[in-house]
Formats: C-alpha cells, structure tokens, sequence
C-alpha cells in the first residue's frame, strides 16, 4: 500500500482552488484504494517556524554532538522530513501569490532543505553538485493562478516563480517523477474558467489510475 501525503499551503479554507484540486486528489484515491494510508499537513493556517541563526547552527552540527536545545529547533523540521521520507506519493497544492508561492510554503521549504538529511552536495562537481536522498517518490503540484499564460511558451512564463521553483526545489532533494496539474485565471471568475477545471480535475483523475491504480 502507497502512503500519502497531502500537503496544502493556501491561506484560504473555503474558496481555494489549490485546496479543491487536493481534495479531488485524495476523494478518488480513496476511492481505488482500500483503507489508503494518508497524512495531511496543512502549512497555510498554521504557524510555520522560519529558520533563524541558532536553527542554522543546529541544523549544521552533527546529530550526536546537538544539545537539548539545538534539538528543539530542528524539531519541525525533523517532523516534515519523516513525513515525506514515509511517503511514496506527496501531492502539493499551492496558490501563486504575487507570481510566488506563499510564504508559509517557503518557510517548510527551508525546513526541509537540509543537507545530508534531504540531499548532499559535493562542492567538487560544479556543474552538478547535488545528490537527493529523498528518492522513489512521485509528486504532484497541484497549483492555481490568478491569471493566465504561465504555461510554457505562454506570455506569462518569465512571471512563473511559482511551477519552476517548486519543481527544482523537490527535484534537488531526489523527487525527479513530477506531474504539474494547474488551474488558470481564477481571479475572472471561477464560472469562466469552469471547463478549465473540471479539465484539471478529470486530468488527476486520470494520472491515479494511470500510474497508480
């Protein structure tokens, strides 16, 4: 049995298309799984800590050689690496704000990208120095946008912090199998744009049974 995870960072509850786009997700994983093993995680309505001086410090010492309380400070991150080490299927929904990610989603980024814990870096090989420890994962962004064009080749793709980022990001750490799922154009009006996304949600559909049905 695959372990999920579902992570939702949009500060919206109600009115959030990232949330809806994880919602189908989960609603038909269940539905072809039997008793499916899932883990949530919600990073936009909860406090998440940033990484300060005396975080750095822990993070950079070896395991053994932490005090009490250099251990506290890595405990989140501690926390966010165990769920996505136990997952074999992570599925990310996130909002762009301002051509971004939102800042609670960056602030978990920063707790989880910790070297020789998520990847390794060898400072000899310039051109690829990066080795993830994070490996046999599928991932799945499933992103909103205000507006349109982000897409490749569209005339909003030079705006698009928020797709390029995410998918380095988790490909450094060893997640190299990604799909992008994304809505476009919410802020003119869900109506609008309602072949778009029961486009999207029909292609999640899709991807589970494809992949891992």
């Amino acid at each position: 049995m695959k372990k999920l995870l579902v992570i939702n960072s949009s500060a919206r509850v109600l009115n959030s298309q990232s949330r809806k786009l994880t919602e189908v997700f989960v609603d038909h994983w269940k539905s072809i799984h039997v008793n499916p093993i899932i883990r949530f995680r919600d990073l936009g309505n909860t406090n998440v800590p940033h990484i300060n001086e005396n975080w750095i410090r822990a993070a950079f010492k070896p395991e053994g050689t932490r005090s009490e309380e250099e251990i506290e400070y890595l405990k989140a991150s501690d926390i966010y690496l165990s769920e996505l080490r136990e997952a074999d299927v992570i599925v990310l929904g996130s909002p762009m704000y301002n051509w971004s990610i939102p800042s609670s989603l960056k602030a978990y980024i920063d707790q989880i990208l910790r070297v020789n814990e998520a990847f390794k870096v060898d400072r000899t090989n310039v051109l690829n120095p990066y080795t993830g420890l994070l490996k046999n994962k599928t991932l799945y962004l499933l992103l909103s946008r205000g507006a349109q064009g982000y897409e490749k080749g569209g005339y909003n793709e030079n705006m698009d912090f928020q797709s390029t980022y995410l998918k380095t990001v988790f490909t450094i750490i060893g997640i190299s199998n990604i799909h992008v799922i994304a809505v476009d154009g919410v802020s003119f009006g869900v109506e609008k744009f309602k072949n778009s996304i029961d486009k999207s949600y029909q292609t999640i559909r899709n991807l589970i049974e494809m992949e891992l049905g």
